[in-house]
């Protein structure tokens, strides 16, 4: 233990022998919600695609017939709202001794809470403390009203500072994936990911590389625009494996800013889907 330690492990990092157990600090889900399984969608650094792997987890479960939910965690980068389309603000009321908020819900019925749901203007940055951001994703699990979700698909912040070891440690995740990009810092970035996630005793149930290839659309060969991803050896190195590789698709890109991700098109993640329904 360090000479500087106060003893509060819900705002410390440190892996030390006197740390109590994360789930310590797992806040209760209120009793009028139920939430089957919780799958959190991490990356080591912002801007690599967690939201729009989070968004397509969340349809495709939803396409095989089951109630799924995304809680957008990504408090200061909230983009779940505009890739499905959602431009309502979100309500609450009392509902017998409880007063709870109510989540939006997609044109294909998935419920969706996110901070972009509670401003007055969707581009108002939120300039916000950790303990305050921290305590608006506990808010979302706890006063939200979840209701029959079989899964829900929690869009973590990026890194692994504050705000994503609260979600860790107050949210009952029941796994999670790691999201890259094909680039040679990858290694080092997803691992950071990984060895958090082991630290917090939370299943990785693999990882999701976005941006991976361009097709050509005349002869529909590949090309890695990045050059040669090494997820299969990062993979192998840490015993999990790849769940799938998105393409960079102007189609998918076109889909979220038209806020009509539902409508996409491709197998990219049905084993990533595959592998998450066996878990019900």
């Amino acid at each position: 233990m360090s000479e500087s330690c106060n003893h509060d492990c819900s705002n410390c990092s440190v892996s030390c022998s006197e740390r109590q157990n994360p789930s310590d600090f797992v806040e209760k889900l209120n009793e009028l919600s139920h939430v089957n399984k919780v799958i959190g969608v991490v990356s080591g650094k912002g801007g690599v695609g967690k939201s729009l792997v989070t968004s397509l987890m969340a349809v495709l479960m939803n396409r095989k017939g089951y109630h799924t939910a995304v809680l957008d965690a990504d408090i200061t980068g909230p983009s779940i709202p505009k890739v499905f389309g959602i431009h309502e603000r979100a309500k609450g009321g009392q509902l017998g001794d409880k007063y709870v908020i109510y989540p939006e819900k997609t044109k294909t019925g998935i419920d969706v809470m996110s901070v972009n749901l509670l401003l007055e203007n969707t581009t108002d940055p939120v300039i916000w403390r950790g303990p305050i951001i921290a305590g608006t994703v506990k808010q979302f699990w706890t006063d939200v009203l979840w209701d029959n979700v079989d899964f829900m698909f929690v869009d973590m912040p990026p890194g692994t500072g504050d705000v994503p070891l609260t979600v860790f440690q107050s949210i009952p995740l029941d796994g999670i994936i790691v999201v890259a990009s094909p680039q040679d810092l990858v290694s080092m970035i997803v691992t950071k990911a990984v060895n958090m996630a082991k630290m917090m005793n939370i299943p990785i149930l693999g990882l999701v590389e976005n941006m991976s290839y361009v097709q050509c659309p005349d002869c529909g060969k590949k090309i890695s625009l990045f050059g040669e991803g090494h997820l299969d050896e990062v993979a192998k190195e840490h015993g999990v494996e790849v769940l799938g590789r998105l393409p960079v698709d102007p189609k998918l890109a076109k889909a979220c800013d038209a806020g009509a991700i539902e409508l996409f098109e491709g197998d990219w993640l049905d084993s990533a889907a595959d592998k998450i329904e066996q878990m019900k």
